[in-house]
């Protein structure tokens, strides 16, 4: 999901571009790990008198765009939104065309995510993928284990009440096998059996497409994380999207609940 060009393999970024990244770095703090709610291929496609599978394939230009952007800001995780357990609702051509990209997305870009020393990763109930795309989706996770600049997470087939209910249920199991005491259960216990256990939470939420809810995703990590709300739809949400969302991002003062520091 990367191109393989500018300062992601060592050269030069275009001479705006790369003032932009200088500015961003400079002005505040970046953060760590950027969580993306990718909405809005469908009524792109849509208003362009387009078929929806049109919007997904544009969609993965943006995933390629915004994946380097974050390699080159320093951004550590990367977590997308891909593919939710509501989304096997839709119409079964869409579904299957939507599967087809996967597969074909994952086998392109595999090189050049190693080239530029991405680690690919996943989240979510991956058995109900089909064959092919787990295939390759394994072999893509083996492939870039050992990249260590940023960490690429698909969220897939994934739903974060989901999640919660899986983890709630090792932790039951862990009780009734005697390993754990239910006591010994909080919040540090709890994480440690989510999907994203051992990264931090997402710094940033980005949800494209104008609209104001969450969507069954990431629902334990998120408790903290900044929002950021745009109109744009995901096909068309660039790297000077994600900069301006960078820089409202900076723009917040992140309490956790503490007093504001000037009052």
């Amino acid at each position: 999901m990367v191109k393989g060009n500018l300062t992601v393999n060592g050269e030069s970024a275009s001479d705006g571009d790369a003032a932009l990244q200088r500015e961003l770095v400079e002005r505040g703090a970046i953060p760590r790990h950027v969580a993306i709610i990718m909405d809005g291929n469908g009524r792109w496609a849509r208003e362009r008198g387009h078929g929806r599978v049109i919007g997904h394939h544009e969609g993965v230009e943006s995933v390629r765009d915004i994946t380097e952007a974050c390699a080159q800001l320093g951004i550590q995780y990367l977590t997308l939104y891909t593919f939710s357990t509501e989304n096997w609702n839709r119409p079964e051509s869409e579904v299957d065309a939507l599967m087809e990209l996967l597969v074909h997305t994952i086998r392109q870009e595999t090189k050049t995510l190693t080239k530029n020393d991405i680690r690919l990763n996943a989240i979510g109930d991956l058995s109900k993928l089909p064959a092919a795309a787990r295939r390759e989706l394994s072999d893509a996770i083996d492939c870039t284990s050992g990249n260590k600049r940023m960490t690429l997470i698909m969220a897939i087939s994934y739903s974060g009440r989901l999640e919660i209910v899986h983890a709630a249920r090792e932790l039951a199991r862990r009780v009734q096998r005697g390993e754990l005491e239910p006591d010994e259960i909080d919040e540090n216990v709890f994480s440690s059996h989510l999907m994203l256990c051992g990264i931090p939470d997402p710094d940033l939420l980005v949800r494209t497409g104008g609209e104001y809810r969450i969507s069954n995703f990431l629902l334990w990590e998120l408790a903290y994380t900044e929002m950021y709300i745009t109109d744009c739809f995901w096909p068309a949400f660039r790297r000077e999207q994600l900069y301006e969302a960078v820089r409202d991002f900076q723009n917040r003062e992140r309490r956790f609940g503490r007093v504001d520091s000037g009052q």
